[in-house]
């Protein structure tokens, strides 16, 4: 085979950047992202944020990176290589949250913003200090954000119990200046329903909730699966709808893994397809 008649003819396919910390242990932050872009087609590249010791059963230790470390691996890819999406996730501190902020304000691409808080475990990921500059500069950066009721809690002071919830909170997500919110209510009862909402249409997307307990890193792979969407072209509705059909099928399939919460299958699709 005549592999570089291969590369010298192959096009590369889109590139997205994710902007998140590491989980040692596979199954969300950059790993997860990373995975979900292979998955879906695009080419995943990482500025890592911060370094977590983490596994099935929770997280035993964080170490943010410096700040002057994540402006060079972000200026390093995009100034090169470019990107069409990027994805932010953990945080950690309102120092990487204003620089990556600032780094998103002078980039021409769609950006997904995850506002990560707390793990699956239920273990911080964001001080408490850092809620301010998410609220005033990396959401009005925003094209979608993607918070859970946990995370609606912590950025408005929204308590979503009941469906009908889901409005208010996208409307006070909305006032810190993003173009699009997408509140997810996989934390209430009955089938899985979020709202996408920009201010003037609303789009419900329900799909049935799985009896899986192995869900690790769902919002990860939601976030970057958008993100990958919108890199292919998507516009935000469409791009969104075919994330949440993606990571539904992941969370179906997810698998025990430790003595914990396993992780989503990021590859579900993939092994279908040879089955």
């Amino acid at each position: 085979m005549n592999t570089s008649a291969i590369s010298a003819t192959a096009s590369a396919p889109p590139c997205v950047l994710t902007v998140a910390g590491s989980d040692s242990g596979g199954g969300a932050g950059i790993q997860a992202d990373l995975k979900t872009m292979l998955a879906l087609g695009v080419h995943g590249m990482s500025v890592i944020t911060a370094v977590t010791a983490q596994n099935s059963l929770g997280v035993q230790g964080a170490w943010e990176l410096p700040v002057e470390a994540v402006r060079a691996q972000y200026r390093s890819v995009v100034d090169d290589i470019g990107v069409r999406a990027v994805k932010t996730g953990m945080l950690a501190s309102a120092a990487l949250v204003e620089t990556v902020a600032e780094l998103l304000a002078d980039t021409d691409a769609p950006a997904v913003v995850d506002p990560v808080g707390v793990s699956k475990h239920g273990d911080s990921l964001l001080a408490a200090s850092a809620l301010d500059s998410v609220r005033g500069a990396l959401l009005p950066c925003a094209t979608v954000v993607t918070p859970n009721l946990d995370e609606v809690a912590q950025l408005t002071g929204v308590r979503v119990e009941a469906e009908a919830d889901l409005r208010t909170a996208a409307d006070a997500l909305l006032a810190f200046g993003p173009r699009w919110v997408l509140v997810k209510g996989g934390h209430l009862a009955g089938d899985a329903v979020d709202l996408l909402t920009d201010g003037t249409s609303e789009h419900w997307l329900r799909a049935p909730r799985h009896d899986n307990r192995h869900t690790h890193g769902t919002g990860c792979t939601l976030a970057s699966a958008v993100a990958a969407r919108l890199a292919l072209g998507d516009p935000v509705p469409e791009a969104v709808t075919a994330a949440k059909r993606y990571v539904t099928g992941a969370i179906a399939a997810g698998f025990a893994l430790g003595a914990g919460i396993g992780p989503v299958d990021h590859g579900w699709e993939l092994r279908r397809g040879t089955e």
